[in-house]
């Protein structure tokens, strides 16, 4: 098969007679009096009046159009033309399949007939560089702007009851609508029963719900599916699963648990997995069970289940889930939990046969002093995640137990935080005082870039939409959600951004693995000093002992000399005595 090549030989701007330009002395071609002469082809005549009817003519006619109904619909696109066995949404298949397809024969004839197209389309595109750059060297730097956020809309919870928003998830196509879950946290709570529905809501009309959803019970979280779009997933208050159809309608959910195979308290956080059906689903709850589920016989129970505990074999303290990440890039059996004891869980369903699959990390000076309320992966540079809870905000890195960078404590308690998804840097927290903190860890690592004042209500849930980071979607605990949208320079990735981060990153991580090393190495000494201390107390103890043990002999010798010499002593008075 010949290759399909170009070669360059002439930029287009050297083509044709360049224009030659010279200095030369103006000229006057024309000139114009700034008042008209008067002369004798000229007659002055004074002002006339002169009078017409300006008023138009009119008919009397009418004109009516048919009224037209807009209505609207929905149109699903799927992407077709692949086999029955071959999964388009599963990249290793795809590339299979190509690999295979790019051996036969009818492949490489067709290669060849578009072969003459392409050579043309080629050559009409390499006449005129559309891309030419004229400003060579000059990158644009938004950081020079100063950080801004201004709100785009609310959405306010239609109900009465004041319930908290209690998880904001985007569409995963894009800022179209937003999914928000609405529940009433508090214990025994009087309104907590008073309306169960959550909403999803479209960007652009912020009146009415897009689409209502009718649980059993309300629900403390709710996500997209991020393979077949037109699916979500809900965790609810009394540790339900509900599965919704949103092309079926009617707001009830297409598949739901039953409450003995499902959790005990409520499902703070759910995440869809990796699978080639797009039905599978992992759940956390505060009652410390890990659940996995199939979607499309959630009444048959989990297909799979873990306890969280400090304990590798499964016992020691059962730790309640309150946040979850799962990543596909970070790798499909990795997930991370984040508990309400504020510890840090890592699971990997690889390794649970040997050591229940779960890692502790730091339960001491790095853990938090209260529930994790978030946790999520760098979108970037996926070894790395985010924990929010208490007064701060902590990066990690997956192959150490302790926390690698903590900001500083902030003046009230922080209810949640993600990371952007276009700028690799910086990430959101948001504060029980009503106040969204964003931090430019590209810009400084000490303080704040920027913090937004949303409103006077407690902050409950924050999303940024995916792929553009522009639009912050912020929730409270009256349920109302505001829309922000950030400015270029927290939305769009600095020059050198990605290996800046990482580099700095690298550079902690490097730091904390030394003093890792350097704690280890301290240890060691002192168990070595304290072993050669023990040796010394014994080896003390063991000369005492031989001392006294002689002393001992020394005595018992001393008195069965005594014994002796009394017996001989009445012998030889016996013997007198007889003779």
């Amino acid at each position: 098969m010949g290759e399909v090549a170009h070669i360059y030989t002439k930029v287009r701007t050297d083509f044709g007679k360049h224009c030659n330009f010279k200095d030369e002395e103006p000229t006057i071609m024309k000139e114009e009096p700034s008042e008209p002469s008067i002369g004798d082809d000229y007659i002055q005549k004074n002002p006339c009046i002169f009078t017409q009817d300006s008023t138009r003519h009119m008919s009397v006619h009418e004109v009516n159009t048919e009224r037209v109904t807009l209505q609207d619909s929905k149109i699903m696109h799927v992407e077709g033309g692949w086999p029955k066995d071959v999964e388009y949404q599963e990249q290793a298949d795809v590339n299979r399949f190509r690999k295979k397809a790019e051996k036969q024969e009818d492949y490489q004839e067709s290669v060849q007939a578009i072969r003459p197209i392409i050579d043309c389309c080629m050559k009409q595109n390499n006449t005129i560089d559309i891309y030419e750059k004229y400003f060579d060297g000059v990158e644009t730097d938004h950081s020079g702007e100063p950080p801004t956020a201004k709100g785009l809309a609310v959405f306010r919870d239609p109900e009465k009851s004041k319930r908290s928003a209690t998880s904001i998830n985007w569409h995963p196509e894009g800022p179209t609508k937003i999914a928000v879950s609405y529940s009433v946290l508090n214990f025994q709570d009087s309104n907590q029963m008073t309306s169960k529905k959550s909403f999803i809501w479209d960007v652009h009309n912020p009146n009415i719900p897009d689409t209502t959803l009718c649980p059993s019970s309300p629900l403390c979280c709710l996500r997209f599916n991020h393979k077949a779009t037109d699916t979500v997933v809900g965790g609810s208050y009394n540790g339900l699963i509900s599965y919704y159809d949103l092309r079926k309608g009617g707001g009830g959910p297409a598949e739901e648990s039953l409450i003995e195979h499902s959790h005990h308290d409520p499902v703070y956080d759910v995440f869809w997995t990796s699978s080639k059906s797009a039905s599978m689903c992992v759940s956390v709850s505060t009652d410390g069970m890990m659940l996995w589920w199939d979607t499309r016989k959630l009444k048959s129970g989990p297909t799979e289940k873990l306890m969280l505990s400090t304990d590798s074999k499964g016992g020691g303290s059962i730790l309640g889930g309150s946040s979850l990440e799962f990543n596909q890039e970070a790798g499909p059996t990795k997930y991370l939990v984040g508990t309400e004891q504020g510890v840090v869980l890592g699971v990997n369903l690889r390794n649970k046969k040997t050591n229940n699959g779960v890692t502790v990390y730091d339960t001491g000076a790095g853990k938090h002093h209260g529930p994790i309320y978030a946790i999520q992966r760098n979108l970037t540079h996926s070894k790395f995640f985010l924990t929010v809870g208490d007064w701060t905000a902590r990066i990690w890195m997956e192959d150490l137990k302790t926390p690698i960078m903590t900001t500083k404590y902030h003046g009230a308690y922080l209810t949640g935080g993600c990371w952007s998804p276009t700028r690799t840097g910086v990430f959101f927290v948001t504060r029980m005082d009503g106040v969204v903190d964003i931090w430019d860890y590209f810009y400084r690592q000490n303080e704040v870039a920027y913090s937004h004042k949303v409103g006077d209500e407690q902050l409950s849930s924050i999303a940024v939409s995916a792929p553009y980071g522009r639009e912050v979607a912020v929730g409270d605990i009256n349920g109302t959600v505001s829309l922000l949208e950030l400015c270029d320079s927290l939305a769009r990735q600095q020059p050198n951004e990605k290996q800046a981060i990482l580099n700095m990153l690298e550079r902690e991580t490097k730091q904390e693995k030394n003093l890792e090393a350097r704690e280890k190495e301290l240890r060691r000494a002192r168990k070595e000093k304290d072993d050669a201390d023990q040796r010394r107390a014994s080896d003390k103890k063991d000369g005492k002992d031989e001392k006294m043990e002689e002393l001992l002999r020394k005595v018992d010798a001393d008195f069965l000399q005594m014994i002796k010499e009394a017996e001989d002593d009445e012998s030889k008075q016996s013997d007198v005595k007889t003779k």
